[in-house]
Parts: structure tokens; C-alpha cells; sequence
């Protein structure tokens, strides 16, 4: 059998030429050059077709600009109304505004750097409200400029960013150490200290591609092929929360000062952040409602924490004899609770309470949250209560904690299909 020849470039300089083709969405190509990828497309319509431009290199892919009508019907006229000549010299003329365009662009991406990207998208991210701005700026501190922020953002390999990204994961966990001293790191790591490690690449390399897809975006880098083919470790970031029982719990409250023993109680009661409990006010406490309000987020949505009988008595002892404004908790010395503060109070209290491995303000957050799981409630209730956006994080965190979550939805879900005989046989167990 001949299989026919597809014709790839057809006439489009006449009208009688044009009116031997079939009407399509798909435009007649004309190559102009092949070299540039450059054509000239014919689209034909009821009466009269349009003419458009189309532009292919690797940097952008394809580009089109609508330039106006055909001149199929002679009863047809208008300024946009153009023979088969004007538009090829309507086309020509934006694929050199095109080439000057693009040589600016190669020209601005050849001095920007890796750090110019960091330092433009955490000025992004401060002006768009996020809420983890010294987290993300001491990942790129401590993660990403000594080993790529003098490269140029054009000159970036893809062999580059692969390699950076395993030697993170293969050195040893960092141990905290003074200013100015070499950086310390753990030794002897465990299969599951590796895979914490491997884990924590994954979390630093999506904050490099969201900094690099900002310059992408903002016409810094023509291509982003050299971080987009760099893929995250696999089968690394399987959820194990840490929670207190109750009895550590109650160890954990007991060991504390006192006004840092009111945070404890507070996030143990509510599953609430630490900056969350930090910067409550005494009017986001409504005695009537039994509800706390978190105003500032992680999200940046606000959301209403129900509080249960032991909870209500709690806050309404601490927010009692303060104006509205006032701060629900503070310092011994009056002074608002910093950000670095809890971590070493935490490690102390853990020390006391006989838990080891110590226990982050975070993992108070996780009790609160197992603890409903545990007690049957059910996951949407949760998510409500952390603030999660829907379903799914509080699931991946807690749904194995709550009894027989998995197989009551199983059953509610599948019924019964009424395949299997009934009969009066029971087996002996």
C-alpha cells in the first residue's frame, strides 16, 4: 500500500491557492525559515481567512501573534485586511522585534546570578505575606550560596544542581554550632537518621526551584531545564509523628517555669504553633463560644480553635484582670515571648521529664492532634482544628492513630455487593 506524502509547506501567495483548502482550526504553515523557525499561517474561515505568525526556538518554544485578516474576499476591507505580501512583512517584522527582545533578555540573565534569584524571590516572599521567612533565608544560607550562588543563573547545569542536591544528602546531619566556628555534624548516622537527611534535601531543593522558577518567570533565565530535570529522593518522606502520652505530658508541664509552662499547657490544649500562641490577644478568647481565635497564621487564614471544658477554665484563668489588647502570655519580666525562645527551655524540660530524645515545641502540636485522633475524632474535625487546608495532610499524619479509621471506611464505603450465600453454618473461632 502508498502510504501519501504529508505535504508540510503549502502556497498561500494567491487567493485561488487559498480557496482549494478545507476550513480547520489548524492553520496552512508556510515556512519562512526554517533555520529562525519562522512561518506564516493561514486559517480558513466562512469567507475570508486570518493570517498568523509562529515562532519556535528551544529557549521559549512556540510563539504566535495574530496579524489580521485575508484578503479572500475582495467585498472585504479594512486596515487589518492584508494580502499574503503585508502579512509575510507584518510577520518578518515581529520576529525581529522578537530576536531584540530575546538578546536583552540573554543579555540581563548573563550577570544574574544564583544569589541575585535568591535575594529577588525572598523580597517575593516577605511582600506576599510568608510566614517562614527566617527558615527559608537560613536554607539559603546555609544550603544554597556557598555552592551555588555565584554561578550565573544562564551557566547553571543541570549535572550542577544533581550534584549539589547529593552532596547535601550524603553529609552527615549539622550539630548546632557558636558563630564563627567550623560547622559541626553528627557521626555514626542511622538508616533512619539518612533518611530524616534525604528528606530535608527534598524540603531544601523545592525552595531552590521556586526561587529559580521566580527568575524563570521574571525573564532572568531563558531555560529551566537545568533544575526542572532534577527530581526529589523517593520514599523518603514517610510521615512519623512524635507525640507525647499523657503521662510524658503531664512530666513535660510539670517540669516547666512558669510562664513558659503556660505556652506548654496552651499548645498541648489546642494544637496551636508557637508563634500562633505567642501572638494571642486576650480578645481572641471568646467565653461564650469556647472558641480561641488564631488570627496569624502559617497560611494566613484565620480560623477558630474549639476549646474544650479544661481548656476554657485554662484560658479564662490566664486572660482574667487584662485588657483586650494585652497578650495572653508573656515573659516573667512582662516582655513578649521571641521566637528562639522556646527551644532551649524545651530541651531542658525534656531532660527533667526523663524524654528522650528531647521533644521540639512542635511535636506538642502532634499530641494535641493524635490525642483526638486516638479518641475516634474524626479527620476532617482535625484538619479544622490545625488549620490544615483539607484532608489530606491530617490524614498522611494521623489516620493510622485512629482505631479502625481505614477499615471503617473500607466497609461504609464498598456496602455489599449480595454475591455470598447466606446459610445457618457458623465457624468456630
Amino acid at each position: 500500500m502508498t502510504v501519501a506524502k504529508v505535504k508540510k509547506d503549502v502556497r498561500l501567495d494567491t487567493r485561488s491557492a487559498r480557496s482549494a483548502y478545507t476550513r480547520r482550526r489548524e492553520p496552512y504553515w508556510r515556512t519562512l525559515s526554517k533555520k529562525k523557525g519562522w512561518a506564516l499561517g493561514y486559517r480558513k474561515g466562512p469567507r475570508s481567512g486570518t493570517w498568523i505568525a509562529k515562532h519556535y526556538n528551544r529557549d521559549h518554544g512556540r510563539r504566535f501573534k495574530p496579524l489580521g485578516r485575508a484578503d479572500d474576499d475582495s467585498d472585504v476591507q479594512g486596515e487589518d485586511v492584508l494580502t499574503y505580501e503585508e502579512a509575510e512583512k507584518a510577520a518578518r517584522e515581529w520576529f525581529k522585534e522578537l530576536v531584540l527582545l530575546d538578546s536583552n533578555e540573554t543579555e540581563r540573565a548573563a550577570s544574574y546570578s544564583v544569589n541575585d534569584a535568591l535575594d529577588d524571590y525572598l523580597k517575593d516572599y516577605t511582600r506576599r505575606g510568608g510566614k517562614s521567612l527566617g527558615n527559608v533565608k537560613n536554607v539559603f544560607d546555609l544550603h544554597v550560596r556557598p555552592e551555588l550562588g555565584d554561578i550565573e543563573i544562564t551557566k547553571l547545569t543541570k549535572k550542577q544542581v544533581r550534584t549539589w542536591r547529593d552532596k547535601i544528602a550524603d553529609q552527615p546531619a549539622l550539630i548546632r554550632t557558636q558563630p564563627n566556628k567550623p560547622q559541626r555534624h553528627k557521626k555514626n548516622e542511622s538508616p533512619e537518621a539518612r533518611r530524616q537527611r534525604r528528606s530535608t534535601t527534598n524540603r531544601v531543593l523545592s525552595h531552590l526551584k521556586a526561587a529559580l522558577n521566580t527568575a524563570h518567570q521574571n525573564d532572568h533565565a531563558l531555560s529551566a531545564d537545568a533544575w526542572a530535570g532534577v527530581k526529589p529522593f523517593k520514599n523518603v518522606d514517610a510521615p512519623r509523628v512524635r507525640y507525647l502520652t499523657d503521662d510524658e505530658s503531664t512530666r513535660l508541664v510539670n517540669t516547666c517555669p512558669p510562664d513558659f509552662r503556660a505556652l506548654v499547657v496552651a499548645a498541648l490544649l489546642t494544637g496551636a504553633r508557637y508563634g500562633e500562641i505567642t501572638a494571642l490577644k486576650v480578645n481572641d478568647f471568646d467565653p461564650d463560644s469556647g472558641t480561641l481565635l488564631i488570627a496569624l497564621s502559617k497560611s494566613g487564614r484565620a480560623r477558630h480553635v474549639v476549646l474544650t471544658d479544661e481548656a476554657q477554665d485554662f484560658f479564662r484563668r490566664e486572660t482574667a484582670g487584662k485588657a483586650g489588647a494585652d497578650l495572653i502570655f508573656t515573659r516573667k519580666s512582662g516582655k513578649a515571648w521571641m521566637p528562639s525562645d522556646q527551644g532551649p527551655r524545651m530541651r531542658r524540660a525534656s531532660v527533667v521529664a526523663s524524654i528522650d530524645p528531647a521533644v521540639t515545641f512542635h511535636i506538642l502540636r502532634h499530641s494535641h492532634a493524635s490525642r483526638l485522633a486516638m479518641h475516634g475524632a474524626p479527620m476532617g474535625v482535625i484538619a479544622h482544628q490545625l488549620g490544615h487546608a483539607d484532608t489530606r495532610m491530617t490524614e498522611r499524619h494521623y489516620a493510622h492513630l485512629a482505631p479502625s479509621y481505614i477499615a471503617d471506611t473500607v466497609r461504609a464505603a464498598f456496602g455489599e455487593l449480595g454475591i455470598v450465600e447466606t446459610d445457618n453454618v457458623k465457624a468456630l473461632k
